[in-house]
């Protein structure tokens, strides 16, 4: 892996994407974080980036969008004719039941938390085919495992990408381009703070390990499925949950 990568991290202006995109960051590197919305939060990743002494390039646009998601890599790999790392982290949620579910929930949830994870890979494996060295990360969610009430097409979704996740590692082994997905439990971010506090307490009598999980504690596995050191593992999911699922 080169010394100075360019590093792409989809979803990147809170949450479990800053915590990646903060963690990956090195010196010379440079992270391209991606957003859709809030541009004061992604600018504050940049900066908690380019404190790390790696250069943040901010990169507007939604993972959804076919053409702008073609357009967006047009300009990444210009920075330096390469991508050695994506993280696909960009992903929403519209929770209902499915008797309730309305199409347009169902069908932005997939778009988004999968279709985006798709563009965004086939937006990349030329350039990591042909410099032959690359690293593809997922991340899901234990729920796409387990499975969740109202949650049926973020489960989808999720589970989706494990899919995705094993069948483009065996696609690309050859080319030294390993394939893997990170498996977030319950993470302390905005949208499990503004759960109501019973939820919280019940939920968290579904953790082992007794606490809510960090970005942090994502983002340490995320950067070593990034490294050399995780040359030789690929399709393969680490599950970042505190003993909530087992398997």
């Amino acid at each position: 892996m080169p010394l100075e990568r360019v590093i792409v991290v989809t979803g990147a202006s809170r949450g479990i994407g800053r915590g990646i995109a903060v963690t990956l960051a090195e010196p010379g590197d440079t992270v391209v974080i991606n957003f859709s919305s809030s541009s004061e939060a992604a600018a504050e990743t940049a900066a908690a980036v380019a404190a790390k002494g790696a250069t943040a390039h901010l990169c507007r646009f939604d993972v959804a969008n076919p053409e702008a998601v073609k357009e967006a890599f047009k300009e990444i790999i210009g920075l330096r004719n390469r991508v050695d790392v994506l993280v696909n982290n960009a992903g929403i949620n519209r929770d209902n039941l499915l008797a309730l579910m309305k199409a347009g929930e169902w069908d932005a949830v997939i778009d988004t938390n999968l279709k985006g994870a798709f563009l965004c890979s086939q937006a990349v494996v030329r350039t990591m085919m042909r410099q032959k060295h690359g690293r593809i990360i997922n991340v899901t969610s234990v729920v796409g495992v387990i499975g969740n009430p109202g949650q049926c097409n973020y489960s989808a979704a999720k589970a989706g990408l494990l899919g995705l996740t094993r069948s483009l590692a065996r696609e690309l082994v050859s080319r030294n381009i390993t394939v893997n997905a990170v498996a977030p439990g319950f993470i302390e971010t905005d949208m499990t703070l503004r759960l109501p506090e019973k939820v919280r307490v019940e939920l968290l009598t579904q953790i082992p390990a007794g606490r809510y999980g960090t970005p942090e504690d994502v983002a340490a596995a995320v950067k070593f499925l990034a490294s050399d050191t995780a040359g030789y593992i690929t399709g393969q999911i680490i599950h970042v949950n505190g003993g909530m699922f087992m398997g």
